[in-house]
């Protein structure tokens, strides 16, 4: 299997696991947030729709500079799900690549000072796919907190049985 194989159905896995999340979301509760350290459900579900275009930039760029960096704010859920949408999209097409461009070194900086520099595979496997279930996870946190259906992931959810 070529390595672009295997991130591509990865990414489309993670993709259609978290749109189910996404689509979970009441808009009234938006701004809601379980701590005033936490996220609100806007800013989280922002995050996971823009977790794909990392893997574009992994792809297509050899260093990201960080520097006046800004989350997006989308500020309705059918906004979010189409940027999730384009970003896989856009993620898709960047995978398309043989396996020696996975190998070469990719680094992120900020200010001048290298934050991080690894392999491409590295990155995508440990820095950017591994970001859609940790803050999936938060999400179904939020959703089980608000008395909200989670859905079922990896496994059944108690809400899907």
């Amino acid at each position: 299997m070529d390595i672009k194989d295997f991130f591509l159905q990865e990414l489309q896995q993670e993709a259609a696991l978290t749109e189910k999340f996404l689509k979970r979301i009441p808009e009234d509760k938006l701004d809601w947030k379980p701590h005033q350290k936490s996220m609100s459900f806007r800013e989280l579900a922002n995050h996971l729709a823009e977790i794909p275009s990392w893997i574009t930039g992994t792809m297509e760029m050899e260093e990201l500079d960080m520097e006046g960096y800004k989350a997006p704010d989308f500020g309705s859920i059918e906004e979010i799900l189409q940027t999730l949408k384009n970003n896989v999209q856009e993620a898709e097409a960047a995978l398309n690549k043989p396996d020696e461009e996975y190998q070469k070194n990719w680094k992120m900086t900020q200010n001048g000072e290298t934050l991080m520099e690894m392999p491409r595979f590295n990155v995508l496997q440990a820095m950017v796919m591994n970001q859609f279930p940790h803050h999936r996870a938060q999400l179904g946190v939020y959703l089980r907190l608000n008395d909200l259906s989670v859905p079922a992931t990896y496994g059944p959810s108690a809400d899907e049985n």
